[in-house]
């Protein structure tokens, strides 16, 4: 058996060690080497889509491809690796988000581009083994991985406040990564000592047996970690101020991969390892989400800095993504999963878009744009297109998402599926205002601008393309899901028949 998964998880770090080798010659070989690196890498997971994978059952569950190596027997811990429908779709946004960030820094970075991409391929490669662990010790690993890079990211290449707007970044993050080390730990001892038998094996976790009020100080230590990352209000405070500091590639990166990371080990570690508490603890889970989405729209309302007012919308859509985990039930899990897809994609273009704004005009303040329909029509379509599906329209990816997750939770939940819509009607308030400011507003300078290079082009087309292929055919992609999503859900099928 070929190691595809970890070829795809460490490709890139070769690639970023590649980058590193190359430093002392032109940074143009900084830039192809990271091209190709994750050109190859995307390459690799279009390849698996073609492979007619089967799921095989074992005693690590059910799994497309499956690879489980000792590492440190005498701890318990195994190099193991699993791909399924719900993980393959996140590896594939992982690795083209990637070499759509490699594209847009092509002449935006300038300084130090060895180690830009060196970072920007670690940070690959962390994402990648977040998705892929089946061992609880190796997506811990992976998933610090991704902190540092992020972390000089935003503090070397961001805008004026990038110092504050990192550690910040780094405090919150660090902080809800301690808070599941010990979880772990105290779950790895628990359930050594109940069998004797100490494994981070995911699914052998899963069988450990726990008093309720244990369980309940576990399940809100995983969660308050991935909280931190989703973000779910009120934790989120760092999240605006570093988009708003980040370069183009790291706001992409940040709202593209890192939040679903977050949404992911929850629906994928927090609710199969603790399915009592995550029961009881879901109505919480749907109060927060509605939270965020009401509150982030609120505040996107009120900015001036398109970019700032972005991330709070992206806070927004990541709140429907939580009431959907929270209600927990096929149709709303399959909606917030295919909303973390849109969300990468659709968030993701805006950040792109904002970036170049900021090269022609040297500006994100929606106060000194306008007119740029006629000035920049190609890039002007290509804006409003992302931002009608940030609003959900009829025909664009988002729609589909969010008319699953308000189906499924107006069939547990109708208040909240009320509520959610309206919170939904405020999204189309702030994008239309944004749309209206920036594109067809008075123009407000008369700066020279120029549309978009073939370059940009490649780059907007591909984006489009998905979020056209989503919106207009769902089915190959709800298909995928289909299984892993059912076998995740089954444990609080079990619980409701049995009553709890």
């Amino acid at each position: 058996m070929f190691p595809w998964l970890t070829l795809i998880i460490f490709l890139p770090f070769l690639g970023s060690l590649l980058c590193l080798a190359a430093a002392h010659h032109r940074p143009l070989w900084c830039r192809v080497i990271a091209l190709g690196a994750s050109l190859a890498d995307l390459g690799l997971v279009i390849l698996l889509f073609f492979l007619g994978l089967t799921p095989v059952s074992g005693p690590l569950g059910t799994w497309l491809l499956l690879e489980d190596y000792p590492w440190i027997p005498s701890l318990g811990i195994s190099y193991s690796l699993g791909l399924d429908g719900l993980s393959l779709l996140l590896i594939l946004l992982t690795t083209l988000l990637t070499v759509l960030s490699v594209l847009v820094s092509w002449r935006a970075v300038t300084e130090r581009v060895d180690f830009f991409h060196f970072l920007l391929l670690l940070i690959e490669t962390g994402i990648l083994g977040v998705f892929l662990s089946v061992d609880l010790f190796l997506f811990y690993l992976f998933w610090e991985i991704q902190l540092i890079p992020m972390f000089f990211l935003v503090g070397v290449w961001g805008h004026t406040r990038r110092l504050a707007a990192a550690l910040k970044f780094f405090l919150y993050t660090i902080s809800g990564s301690l808070l599941m080390l010990v979880a772990l730990i105290g779950l790895y001892l628990l359930h050594g000592g109940q069998t004797g038998h100490y494994t981070f094996s995911l699914y052998e976790l899963m069988d450990t047996s726990l008093p309720l009020g244990t369980e309940l100080w576990l399940y809100a230590a995983f969660v308050l970690a991935f909280a931190v990352k989703v973000p779910i209000v009120p934790i989120h405070a760092w999240l605006p101020d570093t988009h708003t500091e980040a370069p183009t590639a790291g706001s992409v990166i940040l709202a593209g991969l890192l939040l679903k990371t977050g949404a992911y080990a929850l629906v994928r570690l927090a609710f199969p390892l603790f399915p009592e508490a995550a029961g009881l603890s879901a109505p919480l889970l749907v109060v927060l989400g509605l939270a965020g989405l009401f509150y982030a729209a609120w505040l996107a309302l009120a900015q001036t800095d398109v970019k700032r007012l972005v991330a709070y919308s992206s806070i927004a859509h990541m709140g429907l993504i939580v009431i959907g985990i929270g209600v927990w039930n096929l149709v709303t899990l399959n909606g917030a999963v295919l909303q973390m897809l849109n969300h990468g994609l659709s968030t993701g273009a805006l950040f792109l878009m904002v970036g170049m704004l900021d090269e022609r005009l040297g500006t994100r303040n929606l106060a000194e744009m306008g007119g740029l329909w006629g000035k920049m029509p190609v890039f002007s379509a290509f804006f409003l297109l992302f931002a009608m599906s940030a609003m959900g329209l009829p025909g664009l990816n988002n729609f589909v998402g969010e008319l699953l997750i308000l189906i499924g939770t107006f069939q547990a939940r109708p208040v909240v599926a009320i509520l959610g819509f309206l919170g939904m009607v405020l999204t189309l308030i702030y994008v239309l205002r944004m749309v209206q400011e920036a594109l067809f507003g008075e123009p407000c300078t008369e700066q020279h601008t120029w549309d978009i290079n073939l370059r940009e082009g490649i780059i907007l087309s591909t984006l489009a393309l998905a979020l056209l292929f989503i919106g207009l055919y769902p089915q190959p992609v709800l298909q995928i899901l289909g299984p892993p999503l059912e076998a995740l859900t089954e444990p609080a099928r079990m619980l409701a028949r049995r009553g709890l």
